[in-house]
């Protein structure tokens, strides 16, 4: 999950009501598109300091056995993301057939993948399904928990798979590790917190805060085992991916060696300022691997690559939409239709 879904998630509802409250939505959009700004921003300065090949050539190596490639890796990491977010809202006490699961996050994924703040297609999977079950809050803080986890997991592979990487990456690594395993320890004390402070006074924001610490035992704690084996088979997925590009955009290290910088990328991609996560993913990895000796312009390549093979593999994503907007328009009552 990434950080950015997270906090869009939170701008858009709060942890114990249906939404927050109307004062707050132009500071949440303010902050959305400052940090698409700022992706933005990191790609362009990419865009211009690295050569043109390093992007041309990332075009010219997918093919379509590449593609068919990310359709069925894709495949197998959107049913396991889905199957833990089911686990996670059935805990919370929402309704969420399986079917429904997978589709819905295909097109969140789409939508994460198209739009950019790279962020609406949670918060669509979010509000969706919590007005569909009849608790708006429940729903948005099943994704939230949802997410979490995968972020959890991945944060603690990029602690761990630190430790392979040689000493000259411990400056990018560190960092990139410590943004995302930081922002959700001052989260998690900052809960803790109010707890503590609200539980005197009885304020509103403390029986939300006391809601979501309920449903974040009932969905995620009382499940943690299964949880982290889904979020880890999905890691090894989104890995297995950027190995892929990585083979298609000239690198032939080893495995071992790919793995730890690939991680890297990924946890960059969870740095709140990307573009539909381009941006700070192609910086990292150019970085990488250029401290790896595995050369810049060839990380930045395999990120491109990722990028577009992740693409693809998003594609079954806007079959998704298409259906449901056709099944919107000949319902003729948009109101009563189905969400996206």
């Amino acid at each position: 999950m990434s950080t950015t879904t997270t906090r869009g998630l939170r701008d858009g509802a709060g942890a114990g009501g249906p939404a927050a409250p109307a004062g707050g939505a132009p500071l949440g959009r303010w902050r959305a598109w400052a940090r698409t700004l700022a992706g933005a921003a990191v790609l362009a300065a990419v865009v211009w300091w690295y050569p043109r090949e390093a992007f041309t050539d990332a075009f010219s190596a997918v093919d379509a056995v590449s593609a068919l490639a990310a359709l069925v890796v894709g495949g197998a990491t959107t049913v396991l993301c889905a199957a833990r977010w089911r686990v996670v809202a059935c805990g919370v006490g929402l309704r969420l057939p399986f079917r429904r699961a997978v589709a819905d996050y295909y097109l969140s994924v789409f939508l994460n993948a198209a739009l950019p703040a790279g962020v609406l297609g949670d918060v669509n999977r979010a509000v969706g399904h919590g007005r569909s079950s009849g608790d708006l809050g429940r729903g948005v803080r099943a994704v939230v928990l949802e997410r979490t986890v995968g972020q959890a997991v991945l944060a603690s592979a990029g602690a761990v798979l630190l430790l392979a990487l040689p000493a000259a990456l411990l400056g990018p690594g560190l960092r990139a590790v410590g943004v995302s395993a930081g922002i959700m320890a001052l989260a998690a004390l900052a809960v803790a917190a109010g707890l503590r402070a609200g539980r005197a006074r009885q304020a509103r924001w403390w029986r939300g805060l006391r809601t979501a610490a309920s449903d974040a035992r009932a969905g995620v704690f009382a499940h943690g085992p299964l949880l982290v084996a889904l979020s880890a088979a999905a890691l090894a997925g989104h890995v297995s991916l950027f190995v892929l590009a990585a083979r298609l955009a000239g690198s032939s290290a080893p495995v071992p060696q790919l793995v730890p910088l690939l991680v890297l990328a990924l946890l960059a991609m969870s740095v709140p300022v990307n573009v539909g996560g381009w941006g700070p993913r192609e910086a990292v990895t150019a970085l990488a691997f250029g401290a790896a000796g595995l050369g810049a312009a060839t990380g930045l390549t395999a990120s491109v690559v990722y990028g577009l093979l992740a693409l693809v593999a998003a594609l079954p994503g806007a079959a998704v939409l298409l259906v449901r907007l056709v099944r919107r328009r000949g319902a003729g009552d948009p109101a009563a239709s189905p969400p996206l």
